[in-house]
């Protein structure tokens, strides 16, 4: 475990930000963790724990230390009669930990394939996808305390799961750093086909017979016809949160917007999908110099080369003026900003 001075951060976010780190640690275990802890190396200095770095955008030098968790490895913990309890490390890629259940036939997580990031992110960020969300499928979760080096476990409950929330964005938020997550999968699939076009492509493929691999290979298809490789076109995908408004509202502009896409949800609220409002806006496949909004989704801001985190930044104050201003709503950036 070696802390580097003035480390490059280019190569380590997904909208590919040129900034750096004062100090930077790589950690691969839990005593790692621990290590810097009781040698009080991180206390006092601003923090960021970096996973997959597909939800940041830098728009300043990092004054603190990163620390990137690197902690691997998946293992089948148990099983019982209708579930699977699979443990994976918070440093795997969440993609390739889709296809291992897939490849097992672990069912839940199928509709969350291609989504970028890390294992530990998942809980945090509750991510969600094509009707699924994290929440559906966790079991538990452990983590270091910062201040104290004491590992802690989280059930379901405690973590207080939201629409892209969860209590380690809130109340929690900077005082844990997450070391592995457990998950409930089905030994019996439950398919969720209906939302999107998930019915839609897995008729073009010619499919049958529905099975998890069939899903999370339509889920793939579809990701990837809307949104860039952040490895050709730096991105973090979805830059803002769907917006979710009252029913006095959604019938409001329901009248002025006939066509508005809405999804209905508990206590007579309604979903909108933020992509569609800002590409009313006329946003999208806007472009100034490198910075700009991607000509497939409009939900996705992108680095054409040599943006500076600032410039898109500057963007999606320029969004979330717009779409309020047509539409009195305001959106919620689901990207972390340094």
């Amino acid at each position: 475990m070696q802390i580097t001075e003035n480390f490059p951060l280019k190569n380590y976010n997904s909208f590919g930000i040129s900034a750096q780190a004062k100090y930077f640690v790589a950690i691969h275990t839990p005593e790692e963790i621990q290590e810097l802890i009781h040698e009080n190396t991180i206390i006092g200095l601003e923090r960021l724990i970096l996973g997959g770095g597909s939800n940041l955008l830098f728009t300043r030098n990092f004054d603190g230390i990163i620390i990137k968790n690197n902690i691997k490895g998946i293992e089948l913990l148990k099983s019982d009669t209708d579930f699977y309890y699979l443990k994976a490390g918070a440093g795997e890629i969440w993609h390739e930990f889709v296809l291992h259940c897939i490849k097992n036939n672990y069912a839940g997580v199928e509709n969350l394939s291609l989504i970028p990031g890390n294992v530990g992110a998942s809980p945090m960020q509750n991510i969600g996808a094509y009707g699924v969300e994290i929440k559906d499928v966790f079991e538990s979760l452990e983590a270091i305390e910062i201040t104290t080096g004491e590992i802690h476990s989280f059930n379901n409950s405690d973590c207080n799961f939201g629409y892209r929330e969860s209590v380690f964005k809130n109340i929690c938020k900077d005082k844990y750093i997450i070391t592995s997550v457990t998950y409930k999968l089905r030994k019996i699939p439950e398919f969720n086909t209906s939302y999107g076009a998930i019915d839609q492509e897995l008729e073009a493929m010619g499919v049958k017979e529905l099975s998890v691999s069939a899903i999370s290979k339509a889920v793939c298809n579809i990701r990837s016809s809307k949104l860039p490789d952040p490895r050709l076109i730096g991105n973090a995908g979805s830059f803002f949160k769907n917006p979710v408004v009252g029913k006095s509202h959604y019938d409001y502009l329901k009248t002025v917007f006939p066509g508005i896409p809405a999804y209905a949800q508990q206590n007579e609220t309604f979903k909108l999908a933020a992509g569609w409002l800002i590409e009313q806006c006329g946003w999208k496949g806007f472009r100034k110099n490198d910075a700009g909004v991607h000509a497939k989704q409009a939900l996705v801001l992108v680095n054409y080369g040599n943006a500076s985190g600032n410039e898109i930044y500057e963007i999606s104050e320029e969004i979330l003026k717009s779409v309020y201003l047509k539409f009195e709503v305001n959106l919620e950036r689901e990207v972390n900003i340094i």
